[in-house]
């Protein structure tokens, strides 16, 4: 019952996260915002919502290992696995923007929570915890992302209105559909985090290992159908646009928010999955420029997919 309850929560998730983004982008063409700036906060905020929401119910019900743990597992999976396939699908080719802005920050948000998680490395303390003041730090770096999210929108011209295609609902059935996603998030969130303690402790296994794996491929569903999208498409910089922008929401907006609801205790094991991700971001960045300029091309899509098997073999073992 466990198992279908889990299934059942990621269904709600991420069909939640669907009608909210359908009718919160319908009331903002309402009001004439355009879809540019729509597809940069909205949509945007959509595809973070169910790491958001497993998040919170994490943090209220104290299981900070599986909050810590989606959140650097679905940054791994979203650069490893998620352009893995994408790159597979069709070579990704990556906007200037998107190469020395949006990956360096994502890389910067990796390293940064590197050093916020190791205070015993860092200051000298006999504890790790991203506090409330880390929390704090963290939103800021999330506005700062937006103020200059909103500074790109204002220079970008009309052409980019035509790769968000938005339906534009009634009133009342947007507002029901906002309505309907939040509960949908809020009750696969809290049915995930339920399920999956319970995994943990009947299987033996750790929250981390469950919060790393399960939850975090779970929660990146919405991103991995984007991207997966978009690169047969070939729209290749909104596939790359989605993964990095995710990364970004979810280090600054998300840790920043959870952190901040209730200090989160950092075990030194997951050094090794945060190094993960730092590592995967620079690997990212690099190949812009080997071979293919600018290019996540297949052959390096598929050592992305076999490094994140790698990985996922190597914290098995681990437990």
């Amino acid at each position: 019952m466990t198992y279908i309850l889990l299934l059942i929560g990621f269904i709600f998730l991420i069909k939640g996260a669907g009608f909210l983004v359908d009718g919160a982008s319908s009331l903002a063409k309402k009001f004439n915002i355009s879809n540019l700036v729509i597809g940069l906060t909205v949509v945007a905020f959509g595809t973070s919502a169910p790491e958001l929401f497993v998040n919170l119910f994490a943090s209220i019900n104290g299981t900070t290992d599986i909050a810590i743990g989606n959140i650097v597992g679905s940054n791994i999976v979203n650069i490893l696995f998620i352009l893995g396939i994408a790159a597979i699908i069709y070579p990704l080719k990556v906007g200037r923007g998107t190469i020395w802005k949006e990956i360096p920050m994502s890389l910067m948000a990796a390293l940064l929570l590197l050093i916020m998680a190791n205070d015993s490395m860092v200051d000298g303390l006999g504890f790790n915890t991203l506090t409330r003041s880390d929390g704090i730090i963290l939103i800021t770096f999330f506005i700062i992302f937006l103020y200059y999210t909103f500074g790109i929108a204002k220079v970008q011209n009309n052409n980019d209105e035509s790769q968000i295609v938005l339906k534009v609902y009634s009133g009342l059935a947007s507002t029901g559909l906002v309505a309907l996603g939040l509960v949908g998030l809020v009750l696969g969130g809290k049915w995930i985090v339920d399920s999956a303690t319970i995994i943990a402790a009947n299987l033996g296994l750790s929250d981390a290992l469950i919060g790393l794996t399960i939850v975090a491929i779970g929660t990146s569903l919405p991103e991995l159908a984007t991207s997966a999208v978009a690169a047969f498409k070939k729209n290749t910089d909104i596939a790359v646009g989605n993964v990095v922008g995710s990364n970004i929401f979810n280090i600054f907006w998300i840790l920043g928010i959870s952190s901040v609801i209730k200090p989160l205790p950092f075990r030194p094991e997951l050094n090794f999955d945060l190094w993960v991700v730092v590592a995967a971001s620079a690997l990212l960045f690099g190949w812009m420029f080997l071979g293919k300029r600018h290019t996540l091309e297949r052959s390096q899509g598929v050592i992305f997919v076999l490094l994140y098997i790698l990985y996922i073999a190597v914290i098995v073992i681990r437990g």
